[in-house]
Order: structure tokens, then C-alpha cells, then sequence
């Protein structure tokens, strides 16, 4: 294989374990998460376009939007606003929730290279596990091999998440190599001690590189870059 483009070089060494966040890199579920919450929110007087949405709370754990909205509207949520929307999310998924495109050939050229992989996502194991049930994801991600920002103390930007993901599979913190779409999941990694791989396919290409990211634009890119490094090194 040849070697990557000079920018994309690192001094790291190949990885033993490949983590990949859920949301916006192996599911394209942002869109649907993101317009069922600013449909919520309009309900509650507060009109947000989806974009609007997405660049304000994606990344966040649900508590902290709860709070975020209430201090936004300047007064608390109905009670089970939470659950709500957790609920119509769930129903919109079941409908229209898709793999983010080449997720599974992405997987099977990691799988085939001989390298682990896990998922360390700030949702919960929950909705982890119907995410991957819905695109069919989920004979690459074992119970054992999914985490959750909410069996840590500290979510993203937080390093906890991914430290605990590599612990408990043994590796490395140093030889775990992180797929990540947003800046704190980006800097959580970074914090962590771990090479990230930012995709820019829905993101911003320049927050993900100033948080610490090699960008690239497509998962099959992503790839390419990260089986480099595994096998170039």
C-alpha cells in the first residue's frame, strides 16, 4: 500500500484497536435527532432551524440539553420532556434511520486488516444497540465492544469515555486509533492520548482539524488513511 499524503503523516505507531464513535460516522442519525429536537423545542416557543439545532447540542449528553434548554426558555421543562422526545426520536429512527454511507465496507476492510474495533458513543447503550439493530451494524460491535459516555463520570470533550473503552479491551491508549465527526469527540480522543480521524462529510472540516483530527471527507478515505498508518508504520 502507499504511503499517505505528508499531511496526513503520523509519528504514532499503527494502531491495535480501532474505536469508532455511533452517531454521525456508522449511523446518519444527526438529521433525524436534530429535527425531532428543534420541532420539540418549537413547541416549547423556542424556533431553531435543524442546522441551528445540530450546531448547538450535537455532541451533548441529554441531561445537559435539558438543562441548556432551560436556561434558554428561562424556566423548567415539563416534566418527561426528556423522555418525549427520547421516545419520538426512537419512532423516527424505526422508520428512516440509515447506515452513514460506507460504514459496513469501511468495517469489513478494518475486520479483514485483523484489527479490532469498538464503538465509545455519548448515547446510551441503549440506543446504541437499536441504532446498530436498525442498519445492520451490529454483528461488527458485540455487547462487550460498545460503550457509553454514560458509564463514565465525564463524557466528551472528557477523555474518560475512550480511556475506559481502551481499558477494557486491553489496548493501548497510545495505539488506538478513534473515528470521530464532532470537535469534542475529536478533543476527548486527543485528551486521551489517541489518533483521531475526523470525518468531514457532515461536519466542519476546519473544528475537527484545529481539535486535533487527520480530516477526510468519506469513510472509504478514512480508510485509506487509517490502513496506511496500520501497515506503513
Amino acid at each position: 500500500m502507499s504511503g499517505a499524503p505528508e499531511e496526513h503523516r503520523t509519528s504514532a505507531p499503527p494502531p491495535v484497536l480501532v474505536i469508532f464513535d455511533c452517531d454521525g460516522v456508522l449511523v446518519d442519525s444527526e438529521p433525524i435527532s436534530n429535527a425531532v429536537l428543534a420541532e420539540m423545542l418549537a413547541e416549547q416557543g423556542w424556533t431553531l432551524t435543524v442546522s441551528e439545532s445540530r450546531a448547538r447540542f450535537q455532541g451533548m449528553l441529554l441531561p445537559d440539553i435539558g438543562v441548556a434548554v432551560e436556561r434558554e426558555l428561562g424556566r423548567p421543562l415539563p416534566r418527561g420532556w426528556l423522555d418525549e422526545y427520547v421516545a419520538r426520536r426512537a419512532a423516527v429512527f424505526d422508520a428512516e434511520l440509515e447506515p452513514v454511507a460506507g460504514a459496513a465496507a469501511l468495517l469489513e476492510r478494518v475486520a479483514g486488516a485483523g484489527l479490532p474495533v469498538c464503538i465509545a458513543s455519548q448515547g446510551s447503550l441503549a440506543k446504541i444497540a437499536r441504532s446498530l439493530a436498525l442498519t445492520g451494524l451490529e454483528r461488527w460491535f458485540p455487547p462487550h465492544a460498545r460503550f457509553s459516555a454514560y458509564e463514565v463520570p465525564r463524557g466528551k470533550p472528557y477523555p474518560d469515555l475512550f480511556l475506559h473503552a481502551a481499558a477494557s479491551l486491553g489496548a493501548d491508549p497510545a495505539r488506538c486509533a478513534v473515528i470521530e465527526d464532532t470537535p469534542s469527540g475529536v478533543a476527548a480522543a486527543r485528551a486521551a492520548g489517541m489518533t483521531v480521524y475526523g470525518l468531514t462529510a457532515d461536519s466542519d472540516e476546519r473544528a475537527l482539524r484545529e481539535a486535533g483530527a487527520l480530516t477526510a471527507a468519506t469513510l472509504q478515505e478514512v480508510g485509506d488513511l487509517l490502513l496506511t498508518r496500520a501497515f506503513d508504520n
